[in-house]
């Protein structure tokens, strides 16, 4: 079997037949995921294991590569085939715990290994991190060694009433003064009209819906 072929079921999913069905490797398999299965298939599962733990401990920030050549020599395994088996299960668990688990459930995971054709019992191991118990460090290591825009600490307004300009003797135009300070400690201030702030708060809601139903969507699709 060619290493497409057993990708075959997961590239060839017929759209009427799994209504939103969508996987959490996204649209496109990763080539290196694709090269796997057929190798797993001609693996021993204390070989695997090993192999897991290597790829749990680099996601954990680890250095493995002078782990990962012992374990070569100690297992047989050649270094392309060793390199390509790394490469597909690191890519697989890092899109996998890039998802909440309230979005992404066991069984749908273990499902798509299946149409993958990865092994039940392999399949059950990779499952056991993506959900057991070392869920939570791996994703305080991915938050940490992922890069973040500056967000909004703390937000002030205050709405200022002009009496008179120098047109107009009586005018009583209101404007909101609005400061943004952010994480990286940098402050804004702005002033809008109220005109302009309706379009604002509009806008905001409108992004907001829109996010919302956008996760829903996401939801029922990886569930079904």
């Amino acid at each position: 079997m060619s290493v497409v072929g057993a990708a075959t079921p997961y590239l060839n999913l017929p759209s009427d037949g799994h209504s939103g069905w969508v996987s959490f490797l996204g649209a496109q398999l990763p080539p290196d995921v694709a090269a796997m299965p057929q190798l797993l298939g001609e693996l021993d599962r204390s070989t695997f294991r090993k192999l897991l733990k290597l790829v749990v401990s680099s996601l954990q920030g680890e250095d493995c590569r002078e782990a990962v050549q012992h374990l070569g020599v100690s297992v047989g395994l050649p270094e392309e085939r060793l390199g390509t088996l790394l490469a597909g299960m690191h890519t697989l668990l890092r899109q996998a715990l890039r998802l909440p688990p309230a979005s992404l459930k066991p069984e749908a995971f273990k499902n798509q290994l299946e149409e993958l054709c990865i092994p039940q019992d392999l399949a059950g191991d990779l499952a056991s991190v993506v959900f057991g118990s070392q869920r939570p460090l791996l994703d305080s290591v991915a938050s940490q060694q992922s890069a973040w825009l500056p967000h909004v600490a703390n937000f002030w307004w205050r709405v200022d009433v002009a009496i008179s300009t120098s047109s107009l003797a009586r005018s009583l135009r209101p404007s909101i003064l609005m400061q943004l300070e952010l994480s990286d400690g940098s402050a804004h201030r702005f002033e809008v009209s109220t005109a302009k702030f309706q379009e604002l708060r509009y806008g905001v809601a409108l992004v907001l819906k829109e996010m919302a139903d956008l996760e829903k969507r996401c939801d029922r699709k990886l569930q079904d």
